[in-house]
Formats: structure tokens, sequence, C-alpha cells
């Protein structure tokens, strides 16, 4: 089913519940606009309450994951750039919160397909998701020191929670190329598989996730999340209490009854 986005820069198709997201601009790289940013950060809320969604994949056209800001407007005199600190503060915050934010608030699974290059906020956005696979061409850079900018869209959170403090100091101060053999070794990127493969093995991953028992995998995420930020006494207690909530789902009744029978589970989301 194809969904309207408002604009052509964003594509949206849902397909066996599974929500494709596919950023469309591959003449910039597929940098964030004043089109397409809002698209995504609608699309990402409605898929997210979408019923007939099980899992959100992310992509790029072309040869471009996303290439951030487009450094070629940030010079120009844009109403944004108008506005005083205060609005222009509050103007960011608000956006980012829509965009990155919303997406680590999802409880569905999500994952960014790279067919290439992730800099800046498209890297933000990469990982913000649950799952990053990329195509072996695909690379990522931070970008921000390269235009003496600090970061937004939650950069320095995400990167230090998915590779550590250390590297996550080295790659925001040098802003350095990282390909994807590297990218992979140092937690950046899940899988790395060949290009012309990429698509359909991203798919694959997010139709058999949509396919899952989804309260289950919603708390699996509340668990994991937890475990970032709770000491385990609290993580045991709050683990207890969803596998608990877990197991009274028809969902949980259907996992054991295929299980005994042999058979592919089908899941109804409840």
């Amino acid at each position: 089913m194809e969904i309207d986005t408002g604009t052509n820069e964003l594509l949206c198709t849902v397909k066996d519940g599974v929500a494709l997201i596919t950023l469309n601009r591959p003449e910039a790289r597929n940098a964030l606009s004043e089109n397409l940013t809002p698209a995504l950060r609608t699309q990402i809320r409605e898929r997210g309450e979408d019923p007939d969604v099980g899992a959100i994949l992310i992509t790029g056209a072309g040869t471009a994951f996303c290439s951030g800001g487009d450094v070629k407007g940030m010079g120009g005199r844009s109403a944004r750039t108008q506005l005083s600190f205060e609005a222009r503060l509050a103007d960011l915050r608000w956006r980012q919160m829509g965009l990155t934010g919303a997406l680590v608030g999802l409880r569905k699974p999500t994952i960014a397909a790279l067919p290439g290059a992730a800099a800046g906020a498209g890297l933000s956005i990469a990982l913000a998701c649950d799952i990053r696979i990329a195509a072996r061409s695909a690379f990522v850079s931070t970008g921000y020191v390269r235009v003496a900018l600090s970061g937004d869209y939650g950069i320095a959170w995400l990167l230090t929670r998915t590779v550590g403090s250390a590297r996550a100091r080295e790659l925001m101060f040098t802003g350095e190329r990282v390909d994807s053999e590297r990218a992979e070794r140092i937690g950046l990127f899940n899988r790395v598989v060949d290009d012309a493969k990429l698509q359909e093995e991203a798919f694959a991953l997010a139709k058999s996730l949509a396919e899952g028992p989804r309260a289950a995998l919603a708390n699996i995420k509340d668990n994991l999340d937890d475990a970032l930020t709770i000491d385990y006494p609290t993580a045991l207690h709050r683990e207890a209490e969803r596998l608990v909530r877990s197991s009274r789902t028809a969902d949980h009744k259907e996992a054991v009854a295929a299980f005994v029978e042999k058979r592919k589970p089908v899941f109804k989301g409840r």
C-alpha cells in the first residue's frame, strides 16, 4: 500500500507488516530539507501508531542513506536563521524530538538500511534505529566538526550508546570517514551485505520482525532500554513484571501451541 507523504522527497509503502520509508533526494545524497524532514517526522509518528505496521525500515534512494543537513544552505539567510537565539533553540529542540527522539521512543522494531553514506544528522537517524544493515560500499561520518558545529539530533548520546565513549569521542573529534568493514567491527553496523542484496535482506529481516509477537517485542525493547540506565535489581524486578504480562497474551499461547505442534506460529499482536 502506497502512503501519501505529501512530498515526492519521501516515499512510504506498507507491505507484509513493514513500513518502508525511503528518503528520496538522490541528487542531494538524500540530505534533509524543508519538505523531507517534516514528512519524515509525520511518517515516524503515523506508522508508529499504525496497527498494520509491525516494523519500520528506513533507507535512502540511490547511493546514499542520508548526508544530513544541506551544507550549501547553511550560509544563507533563511527564515530559521533570522530567529532569535531562544526561538531557534526551541525550534531545534522540537524538530529533534519529533525525529530521532520519536524513533528512539518507538516500541516497534526499527531498521536502517544504508546503501551508502550516512553523515551528520543522517547518521543520527541510522543510530536511532534498533538495527543497522549496510551495503559493503556504505560509510559513515559524524561530519559536524568539518563545518564547525557541535552536533544535533542526539548524535553524541546515540554514538556513545552504540560504540562507547572512547570511540564516540574519536569519531566526533575527527569527523573521519568510517568504511563498512570498520563500522561493523566497532559495532556501528550490525550487518554488512553485498550492495545488490541490501534491500532484499533488510526487508526480509523487517518482515520477520513484523511477523513476531508485537507485545513481547515492545517489552523486550523496554528491557533493553532499561539495561542502559538502571541497576540490576531494578532490571530483574521490571523484567519479571513484563514477562508475567507477556505470559498472559494470546501470542504466548499461540507460540507454545506452535512449538508443540511443530509449526510456525501466527501471531495476532494481542
